[in-house]
C-alpha cells in the first residue's frame, strides 16, 4: 500500500508540473496540442473578403484580340482579403508622411533602446514641421529658396526613400543548400508619386492645376493615387504589412500574412465578383443601366470623357460595388497586379493559385519587366474594362490613370462554405 500511494503520488506532482508548464492533462487520450491560444482570423479595415473557389479565366469567344492571349481557362483559388476601393491619396500619403518623419527622427536621433541593448526608431516623437528651427536641423530634406523655382524653400520629394528587404522563399526552396541570406533582396525606394504624369502625358493641354493639387490637396483626399510605378506599389505592400505586423505583435497577436499585390488570377475573379464569364464586374453585356446612367468611370461614345460624369478620375468609392463588395473594379483607374505579362502565359500556368514573376537583375531583357494591368481607366474605351481584358506596363513607369488596392491572403483553411469555420 505504501508503495501505490508513492506512485499516486509521484503521478500528481507530474500532472502539477505539466499544469504549471502550461500542458493540460489529457487523461491519457489524443488531445493535440493544448498550449495554443485560440485563433480567429482579424479582418483589415476597408477590405472585403473573396471566397476561395473556382472560375473559368479568360476572353470570351467574342474577343478576337484577346482570344489567343487569354485563353478560357478553370483557375482555382484560395479565399482572400482585397481592398473594397482602389488606394486613395489620403491613404497612400499615410505612407509618405511616415517614411518622412521616419527619415527625419532618424536625422534627428530619436531612438529607443530595446531589452536586448540594440536601438530602434522612435517613432512617437511627434515632428512639427512648421518649426523654423527644426527645419533648419533637417535642411537635408529641403531645397533651398534660390533653387526651388518657386521663390521659397520647398520639401525635396527625392529624399522620401523607404528601405525594405525581402525573401525569395521560392528560389530558397529550389536551392535547399544555399544559405538562405543569399535570397534576401533589399531596396531602396523612391516612394512619392510623381505628379508631373498629368503634364507628361497630355501634351498641349493646360493641366497645371491638377499636377500642382491632385496628391496633396484635401479635396482629391478620397480620389485613387496615381503615378505611382510597380516598385512603388510594392513598397507601400511592405509599408503596410510592417505597421500591421508591429501593431498586432505589441498585442501580443499572430501575424498570419503580409500585404501584396493581387495576381491576375486573384484580380479577375474578384473582379468578376461570383459572375462567371460575364464580362463586367456588374454582370453585362451593357454599361449603362436602364435609367440611361454609365456604370464605370471611362471613354464612353466617341470620347466623350464627361458622359460618365467625371471628366478624369473620380473618388474610389463612386458607382456600386459589385457582389463581393469591390468598387471601381473596372474604369477609374488601371491597377497593377503582381503577375508578369507574356503571351501565352495561361497555358504555362498552375491551376490551382497560379502566379507567374521574375525576379529581374540589371541586364535582363525589357519584355521581363512587363506587369500585367487590369480593369481599364477614365481614359479608355469600354474594352479595356472587360473583367478578361489584359495589358501592361513596364514595372518602372508612372502614369496618370494607374493605380492599385492590395490583397491579403487568407490562412485558415481553404473552405468555399465559410459557415463551417464559425466566424
Amino acid at each position: 500500500m505504501k508503495k501505490t500511494s508513492l506512485k499516486v503520488s509521484a503521478l500528481a506532482l507530474l500532472a502539477l508540473v505539466a499544469a504549471s508548464c502550461g500542458q493540460p492533462s489529457s487523461n491519457g487520450q489524443l488531445v493535440g496540442d493544448q498550449t495554443r491560444l485560440s485563433y480567429r482570423a482579424p479582418l483589415p479595415i476597408g477590405m472585403v473578403y473573396v471566397p476561395s473557389g473556382s472560375f473559368k479565366m479568360g476572353a470570351s469567344d467574342e474577343d478576337i484580340r484577346g482570344r489567343n492571349d487569354a485563353t478560357i481557362h478553370t483557375v482555382q483559388l484560395v479565399g482572400f482579403y482585397m481592398d473594397a476601393t482602389e488606394i486613395s491619396n489620403q491613404e497612400y500619403r499615410q505612407f509618405t508622411n511616415w517614411v518622412r518623419d521616419s527619415i527625419a527622427n532618424t536625422i534627428l536621433g530619436n531612438f529607443k533602446d530595446n531589452a536586448d541593448g540594440t536601438q530602434r526608431l522612435d517613432m512617437s516623437k511627434r515632428i512639427n514641421w512648421k518649426d523654423p528651427e527644426l527645419q533648419d536641423q533637417l535642411s537635408a530634406l529641403y531645397i533651398p529658396a534660390e533653387q526651388s523655382g518657386w521663390g521659397r524653400k520647398v520639401a525635396d520629394a527625392s529624399k522620401l526613400q523607404y528601405h525594405y528587404s525581402s525573401f525569395n522563399y521560392v528560389a530558397s526552396v529550389q536551392h535547399p543548400d544555399d544559405p538562405q541570406t543569399k535570397y534576401v533582396n533589399n531596396f531602396d525606394t523612391k516612394i512619392y508619386p510623381d505628379t508631373t504624369v498629368w503634364i507628361k502625358q497630355f501634351n498641349y493641354a493646360f493641366n497645371e492645376p491638377i499636377a500642382w493639387q491632385y496628391f496633396w490637396f484635401q479635396g482629391f483626399n478620397k480620389y485613387p493615387v496615381v503615378g505611382v510605378n510597380w516598385k512603388q506599389c510594392h513598397a507601400f505592400c511592405d509599408w503596410r504589412t510592417h505597421i500591421w505586423v508591429s501593431t498586432r505583435e505589441g498585442q501580443r497577436q499572430y501575424t498570419e500574412s503580409r500585404f501584396r499585390l493581387p495576381t491576375e488570377q486573384e484580380w479577375e475573379y474578384a473582379a468578376r465578383g461570383g459572375r462567371n464569364e460575364a464580362p463586367y464586374p456588374w454582370g453585362g453585356p451593357y454599361i449603362i443601366n436602364k435609367k440611361g446612367c454609365y456604370l464605370a468611370n471611362f471613354k464612353p461614345q466617341r470620347g466623350n470623357y464627361a458622359a460618365d460624369g467625371g471628366l478624369y478620375t473620380v473618388p474610389v468609392d463612386w458607382y456600386a460595388a459589385n457582389d463581393y463588395g469591390l468598387k471601381n473594379m473596372s474604369g477609374n483607374v488601371s491597377e497593377w497586379t503582381e503577375s508578369e505579362y507574356y503571351g501565352g502565359a495561361y497555358q504555362q500556368q498552375a491551376d490551382i493559385n497560379p502566379s507567374v514573376t521574375y525576379n529581374t537583375q540589371a541586364g535582363d531583357p525589357l519584355w521581363m519587366r512587363r506587369k500585367v494591368v487590369r480593369g481599364g481607366s477614365w481614359r479608355d474605351v469600354a474594352y479595356y474594362l472587360q473583367v478578361s481584358t489584359r495589358d501592361f506596363e513596364y514595372e518602372d513607369t508612372a502614369k496618370a490613370y494607374i493605380g492599385f488596392r492590395c490583397v491579403y491572403s487568407e490562412v485558415v483553411p481553404a473552405l468555399t462554405n465559410r459557415r463551417v469555420l464559425n466566424r
